[in-house]
């Protein structure tokens, strides 16, 4: 790299509708080297027709119509692209790309929720965690990682706007927080914690609910995770509350030159 490299990641909610509510204002004012979709909800034909100011785009999408699914737009082209985790954890959800540049690979991921009546947080705590958890580590034995995308879980009671009403929510439960805490001590660093680790009000979602992302009462559940050995290369992180399009906002890293 010559220069700063800026990677965004957004939960859009389904692209089209956010393609309605601003996103190509978004993409000129933050211009972004990669960006990183997470909910695309699209399938490879809706996916292809969009018009977008990338000239590499790659998809990632479910198997179910209108659900889930991943992309990357980039500036750059990739040295090679990864559809899922080769795992019997991944279904065809879309729920996990990566794409690999000189010098990282870029693991762009849409953890399933545990959805209500914590349905599925079995499934997350006893298969997907643990797969997601090999996947990175088995590219961080080869290449530096550098994973994004929502996680779906606030790890610390700092990352949530009311922790104690939401003990037993969906992504705030203590068996997501604990796996989401062996990601991190495998070998991963939250980036926007690990430089701005007392910073408070500072979330990635909201509820369509009750006015809760005018009052700020959200959640932080979209990261950067890094390898260890990339930290003196990260020049900057960012939440971008002010962005709407979505009930999520995007976040950033970004890179400084090599």
């Amino acid at each position: 790299m010559t220069q700063p490299l800026r990677i965004i990641s957004w939960n859009v909610n389904g692209i089209r509708a956010c393609l309605k509510k601003g996103f190509e204002g978004f993409i000129r004012e933050y211009d972004p080297d990669i960006l990183c979709l997470q909910e695309i909800k699209a399938d490879p034909v809706e996916f292809s027709k969009l018009d977008f100011p990338f000239p590499h785009i790659y998809a990632n999408s479910a198997e179910k119509k209108g659900y889930s699914g991943t992309a990357v737009l980039s500036k750059i082209p990739a040295e090679e692209c990864i559809l899922g985790m080769q795992d019997p954890a991944d279904t065809g959800e879309g729920r996990v790309i990566s794409c690999r540049f000189r010098g990282f690979v870029l693991v762009n991921v849409y953890t399933p929720n545990s959805q209500d009546g914590l349905r599925r947080l079995s499934y997350r705590q006893q298969e997907w965690d643990p797969a997601f958890r090999r996947y990175l580590n088995e590219w961080d034995a080869r290449v530096p990682v550098i994973s994004c995308g929502d996680f779906n879980v606030a790890h610390q009671e700092i990352d949530i706007a009311r922790p104690d009403a939401n003990r037993r929510s969906a992504g705030f439960t203590d068996e997501e927080r604990e796996e989401f805490g062996k990601l991190l001590d495998s070998g991963f660093v939250d980036t926007f914690r690990h430089f701005n680790p007392n910073a408070m009000d500072q979330y990635t979602w909201w509820s369509y609910r009750a006015g809760a992302r005018q009052r700020n009462i959200g959640w932080r559940i979209d990261y950067f995770l890094a390898s260890q050995r990339l930290l003196p290369m990260i020049k900057q992180t960012a939440i971008f509350q002010s962005v709407e399009g979505s009930d999520h906002c995007p976040v950033m890293i970004e890179l400084a030159s090599a």
